[in-house]
């Protein structure tokens, strides 16, 4: 039987609560890179050419999670408020938002997508050799993107109300069935018809529509506190400006990360397929540690909205103390396994000795201060807490755009490739140092507050 109990926000142990907001999340976005390697590995099965156009629509589906994701961190930011602060309808109606948002959404994406389909895969850097193949997938994957964006933003939503573990099985349901019906319809397996890159599109198409179904399930059960009736389904201009005060933001800072990638990319082609394929390693077994510090944070923010909301200042403080004591301990313990453990773990990828010269220092250099990427992490999600989403943007544009692209325009000259290596743990100090104050002077409001 599906477990749907409500945890309440506002009462019991930090820690225990942190964990069962957290682990739900850390599962769910385990379970969804899992699933992306996955599709990776069936289309390199079918062809390199396969595999290249994934490659190519690979940024456009991440411009399509940016505007899910940041609607719905948006979503759920203000849902917890208002719930901790007591304003069940508005939290309510937040919910019929997100339907009507999910259409609008979905349908803003697929008329340019299906007019212009050649233009932006040209622009996302699609040639003739693969356009076909690219076309095929494009076309079809964009019709899931009305379910993609709605099970995103009801994901937020039922994290919000205390619930994430139905959060964790949306997303579990979708990577299961993503996973089984892939091969089926790629290969043509059983009774089914041979598809190729029509079949990866189609499979994740059905599997956003299932999971899209599971998710409103899950909101209309009686145990929800959304209560969704048709009267929320009504538009709301001030409750969808509330969203994207938060949201908006929140969709430049996923767009953010897509950004440095075309950065990274660009600088290691002048150092060879080695060093690419390098950073390819260090960012996958990096990935593994920040996905579980993200779900940290995923807990964090709608616990802090709920303190906040109901004006219990020392009961967020002392959030955001454990969870960056958790964050702090765990980052440090993988950063420091990491740096003994690099030549077996990166073995365990590649037998390329030429490739293990060149990645093992630089996964030592990649992971070295990652034990202050867990506390910035939970500081930035405590500013999407709080409904401060321009704040947690503005901070991690800092990070990477001010920070982090520079270095790496400016240290590969005088230290190759190397200080492409060294970018990441020097912008990693000096953003720590300043997420740090920031957050400080925050939590010093609150403890005058207390006092």
């Amino acid at each position: 039987m599906i477990e749907n109990k409500v945890l309440d926000l506002g009462k019991g142990p930090i820690f225990p609560l942190l964990l069962k907001m957290s682990w739900p999340s850390i599962t769910a976005m385990l379970a969804m890179a899992v699933a992306n390697l996955i599709d990776t590995f069936w289309l390199a099965r079918l062809s390199t050419q396969a595999l290249a156009a994934l490659t190519v629509c690979f940024p456009i589906q991440m411009i399509f999670g940016a505007i899910g994701v940041g609607t719905g961190v948006g979503a759920g930011s203000f849902a917890a408020r208002m719930f901790g602060a007591g304003q069940h309808e508005k939290a309510q109606q937040t919910a019929g938002q997100v339907i009507l948002l999910s259409i609008a959404l979905g349908i803003l994406t697929m008329i340019p997508v299906l007019i212009g389909h050649d233009a932006i895969l040209r622009g996302f850097g699609a040639t003739d050799d693969i356009m076909p193949l690219a076309r095929q997938y494009l076309v079809l994957i964009v019709f899931g993107s009305p379910f993609l964006y709605f099970l995103m933003m009801v994901n937020n939503l039922l994290r919000a109300e205390g619930r994430p573990q139905l959060s964790m099985y949306v997303v579990l349901t979708l990577s299961l069935v993503l996973m089984v019906l892939e091969p089926f319809l790629i290969f043509g397996w059983g009774f089914f018809p041979k598809l190729g890159i029509a079949g990866a599109a189609l499979a994740a198409v059905i599997s956003q529509m299932i999971s899209a179904a599971v998710s409103f399930y899950f909101l209309q059960l009686s145990t929800s506190r959304y209560h969704l009736t048709r009267r929320h389904l009504v538009p709301s201009l001030s409750i969808c400006r509330s969203i994207y005060q938060t949201g908006f933001p929140s969709v430049i800072m996923n767009l953010v990360v897509s950004l440095v990638m075309i950065v990274y990319n660009h600088i290691l082609a002048n150092f060879g397929p080695l060093a690419l394929a390098t950073l390819g390693l260090c960012f996958r077994i990096n990935g593994l540690v920040t996905m579980i510090l993200f779900g940290i944070g995923h807990g964090v923010m709608p616990m802090v909205a709920f303190s906040e909301g109901a004006g219990h200042y020392k009961r967020l403080v002392e959030t955001v103390r454990v969870a960056v004591r958790c964050s702090a301990l765990f980052s440090g313990i993988s950063s420091m396994v990491l740096i003994i453990f690099a030549r077996p773990i990166l073995t365990a990828f590649s037998k390329d000795m030429d490739l293990l010269f060149m990645a093992i220092p630089a996964l030592r250099l990649f992971i070295a201060t990652l034990v202050l990427v867990g506390p910035s992490i939970v500081w930035i999600n405590m500013f999407i807490g709080l409904g401060k989403g321009l704040t947690a943007m503005l901070l991690m544009i800092t990070r990477d755009v001010i920070l982090l692209i520079p270095m790496l325009l400016i240290l590969p000259p005088y230290l190759g490739v190397n200080g492409v290596w060294l970018a990441q743990p020097l912008s990693t100090v000096l953003a720590f140092f300043m997420i740090l104050t920031i957050s400080f002077r925050q939590i010093r409001g609150y403890l005058k507050k207390i006092t």
